[in-house]
């Protein structure tokens, strides 16, 4: 009975992280053949990769090897936590803050703008609620607790990125918000309340108020059924705030969303030479390699992408929340240390922040 019921949760992982690319015949209404990373059916990497990418096997393995079991006390005895000032953050319209809100999400307040990335406050990364990967550490602030969103970057449509009951509070919570997105998520957003939206292609900006957004390429890819493979693009984000620090550049920031490695950030450190004050850099879900290689990094790669977009500032996201892969869930900032040493960078600029930690930048 234990093998069916682990069998079963593979199938609602598959669902969640995507199996085999099944396309339909319908084509990318965004498609232009100008653009290498169009295709007819929808997008693909700058940098194509071979990859062993074969789900079940990996299913099989972790069925046949067992996992990482949590501590007695369960992952969030490990993984501390703290509650963020929320009244500050709520009433604050004058400094510049990061919080990490668990997983991917970041809420940045820069200029009076409230941008929240990669939202999720459900208690599973899944399409439904009653099975699936579920979120380990409690989450610091609800809903809400969240200032006024000016801003919601989402960077793909993967579950634990893009989550339907999250983005159906936010139409009903922060109706004027504008959803800054990448290709193809118009018709879904529309479908849960979101009509306040601008697509954006790879190097395509918009300006929002004083702040100007731009979608950047990375490697990954989307996928939220069995028929919609890389029919939504991905991307990460950067921010320029001209207000910047002290009136001599504007300040830039980088959220990355999710990303394997690729020569695409070296393409983004050329784009934006002055470098990033700030960056959002994955350091989890990395394990077994031969897996998640081309669409996750480890922290070693995590390092190798600050010194390639000349980040001056990090913050580890994508890890500690929910267990979507093989490594402890506490174990990304460990492997972070030893990468820091390898690469020679001071733990001073990689950041490891606590769920629900709230910084002033």
């Amino acid at each position: 009975m234990k093998f069916f019921v682990k069998l079963a949760a593979a199938v609602v992982v598959a669902g969640a992280l995507g199996c085999a690319a099944l396309l339909t015949q319908n084509s990318n209404p965004h498609f232009n053949p100008a653009k290498a990373h169009h295709t007819a059916n929808g997008f693909q990497n700058n940098y194509p990769h071979m990859a062993n990418q074969s789900f079940w096997k990996w299913q099989w393995e972790r069925l046949r090897d067992g996992t990482v079991q949590p501590p007695p006390g369960g992952w969030a005895s490990v993984l501390p936590s703290v509650k963020p000032d929320v009244a500050f953050l709520k009433a604050n319209r004058t400094e510049r803050t990061m919080t990490w809100i668990g997983h991917a999400s970041v809420l940045l307040q820069t200029s009076g703008v409230n941008i929240i990335m990669d939202p999720i406050f459900s208690d599973r990364a899944s399409p439904v609620q009653f099975a699936g990967p579920q979120r380990q550490v409690p989450l610091m602030m609800s809903i809400d607790e969240l200032p006024a969103i000016d801003v919601v970057f989402i960077s793909h449509n993967h579950y634990d990125h893009l989550d339907v009951d999250t983005i159906r509070a936010f139409a009903r919570r922060f109706p004027a918000a504008t959803y800054v997105v990448p290709l193809g998520f118009k018709p879904w957003l529309a479908e849960h309340g979101v009509t306040n939206v601008r697509e954006l292609d790879w190097w395509d900006s918009v300006k929002i108020g004083a702040l100007n957004y731009t979608l950047v390429p990375v490697q990954h890819w989307s996928k939220r059924t069995l028929t919609d493979t890389n029919r939504m693009l991905w991307g990460g984000i950067v921010i320029e705030d001209p207000a910047g620090s002290g009136g001599a550049q504007p300040w830039r920031f980088l959220h990355t969303g999710d990303t394997g490695y690729s020569q695409d950030f070296k393409d983004i450190g050329a784009k934006f030479p002055q470098g990033f004050d700030w960056a959002a850099i994955p350091i989890g879900a990395y394990e077994p390699r031969w897996f998640m290689k081309a669409q996750h990094v480890n922290p070693d790669e995590a390092v190798q992408i600050m010194k390639d977009v000349s980040a001056r500032q990090v913050l580890g996201i994508h890890w500690g929340t929910f267990v979507l892969t093989d490594e402890a869930l506490d174990q990304p900032p460990k492997d972070l240390a030893t990468a820091l040493v390898k690469h020679g960078v001071g733990p001073s600029k990689f950041h490891v922040f606590k769920n629900g930690e709230m910084r002033r930048l």
